[in-house]
């Protein structure tokens, strides 16, 4: 017997009810640590779990950020206003930084400044990057798509930093790093048990009859 559904009607709904509906429906979810600089030169820090890749050829990634009544958020404006960013990915070692970083500073204030987090030049644009991160990729503005009270930025990344002890080959070995993911409220997850399964070409020429790779027909 199937169990009892609840049935909630969006429109009912007020205030930010929808948004942490959501939150705890759709994980877990990467986050995109993303560094700024504004156009006085403020590096900025933030991150932001409304986020995936969109495009592997060219590389793109995608993320949604909210708006602030009559204002933008400092990443939000500073991509706006330098059209570059740098996101990273976090690992477990990062957890408390991160989350703070999340926390409300005035524009005139660097977060990585105040977390006691070490900045690198990056090689392509302006933003620094942090040198903690296992991955930071360096990206331009693509594209900016508004939804409902949200700004999705497009980036195309012109050039990945990966720790090299992740890189197998052109492959990043997801168990080594570790990558944080968000959840509903303040509650984060880690990878947990990783499941390997057959992947989906090899399932397929194994059902097909007749010969397979390696294998010799005799007629």
């Amino acid at each position: 017997m199937a169990e009892p559904m609840l049935e909630i009607r969006p429109a009912d709904l007020q205030g930010d009810a929808a948004y942490k509906l959501l939150c705890g429906i759709v994980v877990p979810r990467p986050i995109a640590w993303i560094s700024t600089r504004s156009a006085a030169g403020i590096s900025n820090l933030a991150p932001f779990s409304c986020f995936t890749f969109v495009s592997h050829t060219p590389p793109m990634l995608g993320v949604s950020i909210g708006r602030r009544p009559g204002s933008f958020k400092d990443t939000a404006r500073n991509i706006h206003e330098t059209q570059e960013f740098v996101v990273h990915i976090g690992d477990e070692t990062l957890l408390e930084p991160l989350h703070r970083s999340g926390g409300e500073f005035p524009p005139e204030v660097s977060e990585a400044e105040q977390l006691g987090l070490e900045l690198a030049p990056s090689k392509l644009v302006v933003p620094l990057r942090v040198t903690r991160a296992p991955v930071a990729m360096e990206c331009r503005l693509h594209k900016v798509v508004d939804f409902g009270n949200n700004q999705f930025f497009v980036g195309e990344i012109h050039l990945f930093h990966i720790r090299e002890d992740l890189a197998v080959g052109n492959k990043v070995d997801s168990g080594r790093l570790r990558p944080l993911a968000r959840l509903g409220g303040p509650n984060y997850s880690t990878l947990g048990e990783i499941i390997g399964m057959t992947p989906q070409a090899a399932q397929s020429q194994a059902a097909q009859p007749g010969p397979r790779k390696g294998v010799v027909s005799r007629g």
